[in-house]
């Protein structure tokens, strides 16, 4: 029986014609060549080629073999095609969605680099508020959602990503802005942009304050992080934010600052349970958990 080697060697010297032309087809040395050719015809007990004039010309009798050397060869071609278009995604989608914070910076980052490594894959990227993303979940209508608060329910697996923090934001020429840090207090003096408390999202900001019972004002409240700060650069007020919506300058013209408490928050991927990821959703998460930190952890 001929192994996928054999028949290898046996293509190139039939395509090259001599020894040294297989060897370098193949990019091993000639000896070697030489050696499994005698081998194989050996362990075969025919004649596989004739010497004329320094070529190997195939021999007649092992026509039919060359027939069937040939026939293997292009499936294994055919083969190799198919697993190099998996490997770059072609005919494969990928289906995500994400809490607004975790969209603005961080998932778009991780889909350029899962695209660079699988060029043909397809993208379906939906943002979603946390309570949409038992529906899309548990309906199937994706994988992985990214969640900057983890869901409790008996059908869904979170999965964690990094545990980032808040930051205070405020206008260029605001009071606070030329501080290093600012305290739960000195942010509750002025009045605040944010997400209704009531929100999971607009929790964790609320977080801060409650804590230390501090009252404080919200005259403007917005549905996503993104106009939050969008707001504060207009110069409507200050805010507390996640690390992860003005990572890598995202927002310009708003200062960053950090804030004194412990303001650290975990975030998740949500998965619905017992149902196996594809290859394409666990690289993306390896991704995303990268990118994610990398913000939380920068490079010194």
């Amino acid at each position: 029986m001929l192994t996928l080697r054999q028949i290898e060697v046996i293509r190139a010297v039939m395509v090259a014609g001599t020894i040294n032309g297989a060897a370098k087809l193949l990019n091993v040395s000639a000896p070697g060549i030489s050696r499994l050719m005698k081998y194989t015809e050996k362990s075969l007990g025919i004649r596989l080629f004739d010497r004329r004039h320094g070529r190997y010309v195939p021999a007649g009798e092992a026509s039919d073999v060359f027939s069937q050397i040939n026939a293997v060869y292009k499936k294994v071609e055919d083969l190799q095609f198919t697993v190099k278009r998996l490997e770059s995604g072609h005919g494969s989608e990928l289906k995500i969605a994400s809490v607004p914070s975790i969209a603005n910076m961080m998932v778009p980052r991780a889909i350029e680099r899962i695209v660079a490594k699988h060029p043909g894959l397809l993208i379906d990227v939906d943002i979603l508020k946390i309570e949409e993303a038992l529906d899309y979940l548990l309906l199937e209508k994706g994988e992985i959602v990214a969640m900057s608060y983890k869901v409790d329910h008996p059908s869904l697996d979170c999965i964690a990503l990094a545990r980032g923090k808040l930051l205070c934001i405020t206008p260029p020429d605001h009071p606070l802005a030329e501080r290093g840090s600012v305290s739960a207090e000195d942010i509750a003096r002025y009045p605040l942009i944010g997400i209704d408390p009531n929100d999971p999202y607009g929790r964790i900001m609320a977080d801060i304050f409650e804590r230390r019972g501090l009252s404080y004002t919200m005259p403007i409240r917005a549905r996503f992080g993104t106009t939050v700060c969008r707001l504060v650069g207009a110069g409507l007020g200050i805010a507390v934010i996640d690390q992860f919506t003005v990572a890598h300058d995202a927002v310009p013209g708003i200062r960053l600052l950090d804030i004194d408490e412990p303001t650290a928050f975990d975030t998740y991927v949500a998965v619905k349970a017992e149902r196996g990821l594809s290859s394409f959703a666990e690289s993306f998460i390896a991704l995303l958990r990268a990118e994610m930190t990398a913000v939380v952890k920068p490079a010194s």
